[in-house]
């Protein structure tokens, strides 16, 4: 029983709560504003590109070790590698944006003034 005492007393301090609430929401004045939305769909499921960076990154690297001896071998490993993996990167974007599209979409949302 006393665990039902309190369970009304709270109830009954939050009902004014409550209902004060639901009055100051019928006071505002409600719109709906709805915009056209461009939205991309890509099918690219590596959405970062590492797959292209990586393999252009070890083709150039083993390009780059075919080129110079000594530490301009190591130089041009490096090099290689780095410039092969912005070009691998590059290549794997333009193969995805060959597979996006747009579409557009009608949003719309609720605005009180």
């Amino acid at each position: 029983m006393h665990k039902s005492f309190i369970l009304v007393a709270a109830l009954a301090l939050a009902l004014p709560t409550l209902t004060a609430t639901r009055v100051e929401a019928r006071g505002r004045h409600h719109r709906v504003v709805c915009e056209n939305v461009r939205v991309r769909h890509s099918g690219a499921r590596d959405h970062h590109r590492l797959i292209g960076t990586g393999i252009g990154a070890v083709a150039g690297g083993l390009l780059g070790h075919q080129v110079g001896g000594g530490k301009g071998k190591t130089l041009a490993t490096v090099g290689g590698a780095v410039a092969g993996g912005y070009v691998g990167n590059r290549v794997e974007k333009h193969q995805q944006d060959k597979k996006t599209y747009y579409t557009t979409e009608r949003r719309c949302h609720d605005v009180y003034d």
